[in-house]
C-alpha cells in the first residue's frame, strides 16, 4: 500500500510478481495503474472492462458509480477518477478519496470506507466510512479564497428518502437547503421512515423533510415538525422560505 500511495507502480508490480501473482493479475494491475481522468463515465466503463474477470472488482466499480451519481448531484464538484489510487493505510475495504481546491496542491481531507476496522479492534461487525480533515489546510484555503463566515440557522433539518429510489432527489433537496445556509443532514442508512423519524427526534432535530414518489411527481415533499408531530405537503421550491421563517 505504501508503494501505491507513493505511486511507485513498477516496484508494486515487482512485489506482486514475487508473491506469485498470475500474469493476468499483473496485467490487470498494470492497466489500472495507467488509468485516470475526469470523464468519470468513460473511466468507470473502461475500468469495469479491465476487471471483468474479477466479480468483486466489477461490484466495486458499480458501487463507485452509484456513489458518484449521488455525490455529484447539482454538479457541486469535479471528480478525478484514478482506479490505481491508494492511501498509505491498509484498513480500507472500499472506495477512498481526497478533496482538493484549486488554490492548494495538498489535499484538504482524505478518507474512505473500512468495513472491517471496528471488528478488528474487538467491536461488532460494523460498516463504516470516515474522513480526516486537515484543519490548518482548510484555514489556509479559506484565507486564499477569501471566504467569509456565514451565520446559519439554529434549528437542524433532516431529509429522509422513503426508499432508495428517492435518494438522488433527497440529495438534491439537501444541497438546496445547505446552499441556503440551513443546517441540514440526510438519512442514508436505509431505515424505515418511522425509525428515521424516531432517531431524529431523539437527537433533537427540529424538522424532517420526507421525500416520497407520489409527492415528488408533483414537485412536493412532506415537511414534519418533530416537536408537534404536525406535517404538511409543500412545494419543494418553497422549502427554503418556509424553513427560514420557522427558525
Amino acid at each position: 500500500m505504501q508503494m501505491l500511495d507513493k505511486k511507485r507502480w513498477k516496484e508494486a508490480l515487482l512485489t506482486v510478481n514475487q508473491f506469485g501473482a498470475s500474469q493476468q493479475c499483473i496485467s490487470v494491475l498494470r492497466k489500472i495503474f495507467e488509468m485516470r481522468g475526469k470523464a468519470t463515465a468513460n473511466i468507470l466503463l473502461e475500468t469495469k472492462k479491465v476487471v471483468q474477470a474479477y466479480e468483486s472488482g466489477v461490484d466495486s466499480v458499480e458501487n463507485l458509480r452509484q456513489i458518484l451519481m449521488l455525490a455529484g448531484t447539482r454538479n457541486r464538484f469535479e471528480a478525478l477518477i484514478e482506479p490505481g489510487f491508494a492511501r498509505g493505510l491498509e484498513y480500507y475495504t472500499g472506495m477512498i478519496f481526497e478533496a482538493y481546491v484549486p488554490e492548494l496542491s495538498s489535499a484538504l481531507c482524505g478518507g474512505g470506507r473500512y468495513d472491517k476496522l471496528i471488528e478488528l479492534y474487538g467491536g461488532e461487525p460494523t460498516p463504516a466510512v470516515g474522513v480526516a480533515q486537515g484543519i490548518d489546510r482548510i484555514i489556509l484555503a479559506t484565507d486564499k479564497q477569501k471566504t467569509k463566515g456565514k451565520t446559519i440557522g439554529k434549528k437542524r433539518i433532516i431529509v429522509i428518502p422513503v426508499n432508495t429510489e428517492m435518494r438522488t432527489s433527497a440529495f438534491e433537496i439537501t444541497s438546496m437547503l445547505r446552499d441556503a445556509m440551513i443546517r441540514t443532514e440526510i438519512d442514508v442508512v436505509g431505515r424505515t421512515v418511522s425509525r428515521a423519524l424516531s432517531d431524529a427526534d431523539r437527537r433533537k432535530i427540529a424538522y424532517a423533510v420526507m421525500v416520497g414518489p407520489e409527492e415528488l411527481k408533483e414537485g412536493k415533499a412532506v415537511l414534519r415538525n418533530l416537536a408537534t408531530r404536525k406535517q404538511r405537503t409543500l412545494d419543494i421550491k418553497s422549502l427554503v422560505e418556509e424553513l427560514k421563517a420557522m427558525d
